[in-house]
């Protein structure tokens, strides 16, 4: 009698698997292949699947392999960069078409967004995140090509609906992607709730260490948009080097860890500050009181992760200067790493930046907890 399927893999299994045993040699940790290009045999045939590093590399496969189950999607691709991946996907809208964004989001995908509406012709609509409506009210139908959302939204944490979301461009004839960068695939799995594309800035919590930079594009299908990526990522050479990959593999297999570990400080220190006298407002999902709580329950199953904004008493230089005022956060850009940061983020937009200017964002790492609320209460003291 044959055996039963065995169940599928939890997240943490597959993330420690990752790659699995190198078949040539029974190493446990995938081999590193730096090779640029690769070799043809007596019949001028590839020896391989691969041809050239510019087109994809085998660590690299392995890395988009283990994100693409995890993520529930058919194939993923790994870029360079976070920035790298978001624009390859917008390279396929084209002139006279549509895009909807929210309003507060990664400045800094938002600014390639303004740039390629004000030059090609592209139209573009900024929705209020607060808005369970705004994705609805914002599409064009016929016209809206693509629907991208952050959920959470960073920096105001505010959750948004992923299902109504999905709905909305669908009906508009367009396709959601949702930028799932501090909701990994151990809490969250946007293609489980009909996005179309899944984004995540590597960088961040799925490599976890502050020592590369990759972005990567999950997808539901194989179809004629998936196409056209890879054929954007290879002329624009934006494809992640194979050293950048095969840091990445071994990074992600701590992720439910990190993440685990990181939740539970960040729910710990968010829940503390509310009481602080000098804290207007904690911004963090996980709390009740979080406008977006019941949409965060439902999206964010696996913990609501480590990224906390604080609204502060004061003005904007106030809160800047309670940002130099600590000692085990460090004041610097980025998130998702095992050391915690503290960011001012207004002044890191700059003067188009929508974030209230009391806000300071942190990102709790996986340092003590209690060390890390002294550090912030004498620094809110300050």
């Amino acid at each position: 009698m044959p055996h039963e399927p065995a169940r599928a893999l939890s997240p943490e299994t597959q993330l420690v698997h990752g790659g699995g045993v190198d078949a040539s040699t029974g190493a446990v940790v995938p081999p590193l292949h730096a090779s640029t290009t690769f070799a043809r045999g007596g019949d001028y045939e590839l020896i391989g699947d691969f041809i050239y590093a510019r087109y994809g590399s085998p660590t690299a496969r392995l890395v988009e392999d283990l994100v693409a189950g995890l993520d529930g999607g058919v194939d993923a691709l790994v870029f360079s960069s976070g920035l790298a991946a978001f624009t390859a996907l917008f390279e396929t809208v084209e002139t006279g078409q549509h895009i909807v964004a929210p309003a507060i989001m990664y400045h800094g995908g938002q600014d390639w967004l303004r740039r390629i509406s004000e030059r090609r012709g592209i139209g573009l609509t900024l929705f209020d995140g607060t808005d369970r409506e705004g994705p609805a009210k914002a599409v064009r139908p016929g016209q809206t090509a693509v629907v991208w959302i952050e959920s959470p939204v960073n920096p105001t944490w505010d959750v948004i609906d992923i299902r109504e979301s999905a709905d909305a461009a669908h009906a508009a004839g367009a396709i959601l992607t949702v930028d799932s960068t501090v909701a990994p695939p151990v809490t969250t799995k946007p293609i489980e709730f009909g996005a179309d594309l899944v984004f995540h800035s590597a960088t961040k919590y799925l490599n976890g260490h502050s020592d590369l930079m990759a972005g990567i594009l999950v997808t539901a299908r194989e179809d004629d948009r998936w196409a056209e990526l890879h054929t954007v990522r290879t002329l624009q050479g934006a494809a992640s080097s194979a050293f950048d990959a095969w840091l990445l593999l071994r990074g992600i297999k701590t992720l439910a860890l990190r993440f685990e570990r990181a939740s539970s400080t960040a729910m710990k220190i968010a829940r503390e500050l509310q009481s602080h006298p000098a804290v207007v407002s904690v911004l963090y999902p996980g709390l009740e009181t979080h406008p977006s709580h019941e949409i965060a329950s439902r999206q964010m199953t696996g913990g609501f992760g480590g990224m906390v904004s604080l609204l502060l008493e004061g003005t904007f230089d106030t809160a800047r200067a309670m940002a130099t005022r600590t000692r085990l956060f460090l004041p610097a850009t980025s998130l998702g790493g095992v050391e915690s940061l503290i960011e001012h983020r207004a002044s890191v937009e700059g003067p188009r930046s929508r974030v209230p200017p009391n806000l300071v964002r942190l990102s709790v790492g996986l340092e003590s907890p209690e060390d890390l609320l002294d550090d912030l209460r004498q620094a809110l003291d300050g």
